[in-house]
Order: structure tokens, then sequence, then C-alpha cells
């Protein structure tokens, strides 16, 4: 748990302190604070409606105890042992099997899981599926990514009106270099936001597996996913590839974002930590 808080602290900082780095050389304070609000007024509005554009964009149908009971009934269980208030819940009628959270906060929280996951996993592995997306929610992953984003963007808006910030000769940045940040600079912030997403990916999968009492059942769950996910298309996250890092497991189905430009962590590396935890 320590391990991975402190490293998306580590990152954190990093990406900050990679804006006033890059913000110092090609845009000074005037070219900071612009891209900054200019980023953060993007961000905003979509931490506070993000969620329903997202589930509207999956043509999400809500449930609750009467349409989908077992279902339902399953997500406030696992609500009530994480201690947070009861969730919206949706299905998508996908046959991809995956399942994602989203929301601004535990109040305003909603989690979704496609018919495809509902149909090729146990009780037991769905209930460990919720459970990760929940503890999304508990651990308020939406913020994060949010504030990671905004100064990810910042850094690019800086880098892409570089040469108009950097007119003051008195900064003293030669042209090449304003270049090469320019071209360097966002692909650093991106690579640093990336790995803030797989960071807070193994740790939901730690926070659900507290959640549920059930390491081993997350564990499977990822397993059956993993291979069912790359075979079956999900063509709205095809279209929209910047929701795939909310999914449980990378919906996409080109192996070329790898490593490094990964949202999500190795799923072999997954269901061995899980595996540890059930020891």
């Amino acid at each position: 748990m320590v391990g991975n808080w402190l490293k998306t602290t580590i990152l954190m900082a990093g990406i900050v302190v990679l804006f006033g780095s890059v913000g110092a050389a090609l845009g000074g304070a005037g070219g900071m604070m612009i891209a900054l609000l200019l980023a953060a007024a993007m961000n905003v509005y979509a931490y506070w409606f993000s969620d329903k554009a997202v589930l509207k964009m999956y043509n999400a149908r809500e449930v609750d105890a009467s349409t989908a009971p077992e279902f339902y009934n399953m997500v406030k269980e696992l609500a009530q042992n994480a201690q947070l208030p009861m969730p919206k819940v949706y299905i998508i009628d996908e046959d991809q099997p995956n399942a994602f959270a989203t929301g601004r906060d535990p109040e305003h929280a909603a989690v979704a899981a496609t018919t495809g996951i509902m149909r090729i996993l146990t009780q037991r592995e769905l209930r460990g599926v919720m459970a990760h997306e929940l503890a999304h929610v508990k651990h308020r992953d939406t913020l994060i990514s949010t504030i990671s984003a905004t100064i990810a963007g910042a850094i690019s808006s800086i880098a892409q009106f570089g040469m108009l910030f950097s007119h003051d000769r008195e900064r003293g940045v030669h042209p090449a270099v304003a270049i090469l940040i320019m071209i360097v600079a966002p692909i650093a912030a991106m690579l640093i936001q990336m790995a803030i997403s797989r960071a807070r990916e193994f740790e939901a999968d730690r926070g659900g597996a507290e959640i549920s009492g059930d390491p081993t059942a997350l564990a499977a769950a990822l397993k059956k996913i993993h291979n069912y996910a790359h075979q079956i298309p999900l063509q709205t996250a095809e279209q929209h590839p910047e929701t795939a890092q909310m999914m449980i497991i990378n919906p996409l189905s080109g192996e070329g974002i790898k490593g490094l430009f990964s949202t999500h962590p190795n799923t072999e590396e997954r269901i061995s930590r899980l595996m540890a935890m059930a020891v």
C-alpha cells in the first residue's frame, strides 16, 4: 500500500517539477499561468461532467434492485464493506468483458460493467472486479487523474506555444534547445501520466482484494478478462481511446501501446501481486 501511494506521490511531484522547468524555460511566469489556466478549465469541466458523458458514450443503462437484483445487491454489499455511499450502477450491452468506475467523488460515483463480463465471470470473480472499481472510488482516483491530466495538458500547451512564449530573449533559451524541449516535454508528461495510471491500478487491485476479502477471485477474473478482451473489440473504446484508462483491462485491440506507453500494468504482474496477498 505504502509503495504504490509513495510512487504516485513521487510521480505527481515529478510532473509538477517538469511543469515548472518547462514553464520557466519557455513560458516564464506569464506563459505558465496561461497554460495552467487553460488546462485547468478543460479538466475542471471534465471532472464535473465526464461521468455523464462517458456513460452516455457507452450507452450505459442504469439498473437497480428491481431490474438487476443480483448485480445491484452485490455492489451494495461491497460498497458497505468499503464504507462508501451506494454508487449508481450501470450495465453496458457489449460483448467485450470490461468494467469501470467514474464520478468526481464517492458521493457522486457510478460503476459500470459490460454484459460480456457478467457472462464470462463467475459471481465470485465478478465480485472481485466490482470491488476493484469501488477501490478506485474510495481512493478518489478520478481526482488524481484529473490533476495529472491538468498539469500534463499545461505542459503540452506551453510546448505548443513555446515559440510565442519565448520571444523574451532575456530567458536566454537557445532556439534549438527550445525546439527540443517542445518535442520532449509533452512526451515526458504523457509517460509520467501513464505511470501514475498504472500505479493507481495496482493500488485498486490491492484495495479491491481487501474490500472483497478474496484476492484470488480478482486474480482469476483478470486472467479471464485479459484473454477475452483483446479478441472481442469494444468499438466505443476504439473510437474514444482516451476512455481506455478507465477500464479494468485495456480495451483497445492494438498491441502497439505497451510498457512505458501503457495506461495499465502488465496483467501477469497484477495477478502475481494478488496471489501473493492470498498467501
